[in-house]
């Protein structure tokens, strides 16, 4: 169970993330889990990741996210710069179902960085 809220405005208390957060949280760990998973089977020492989000969405209604940027920290051990971008580029063009299908009304962007761990 995850609890939410809204805003003051809309009769919420303003006390829990609001439902569309909720959506750009759960993308986050769509294609965080699809990183790892990807940076583990091509054998990487991989120990993390973790996705920023930043979003802009629609001023009117539906308020539909426009435009979404995902920074990805990935954690690890002699991790090859080539092979992590592959990962996300995979995760965001054929595995991570939910920037898929925010992609569908949504610009999204991408960057990324390697800690040595």
């Amino acid at each position: 169970m995850a609890v939410m809220d809204g805003a003051l405005e809309g009769g919420g208390n303003n006390l829990a993330p609001r439902p569309m957060e909720m959506v750009l949280a759960g993308t986050g760990g769509c294609t965080a889990y699809d990183v790892v998973m990807i940076l583990k089977k091509g054998r990487q020492e991989v120990s993390a990741c973790d996705v920023g989000l930043k979003a802009e969405r629609a001023e009117t209604d539906p308020k539909v996210f426009t435009r979404i940027h995902f920074h990805f920290t990935v954690k690890g051990k002699n991790l090859k710069p080539e092979v992590v971008e592959r990962a996300i580029h995979l995760s965001a063009e054929k595995y991570c179902s939910a920037s898929i299908m925010l992609g569908k009304t949504a610009t999204i962007t991408h960057d990324w960085e390697i800690v040595e761990v």
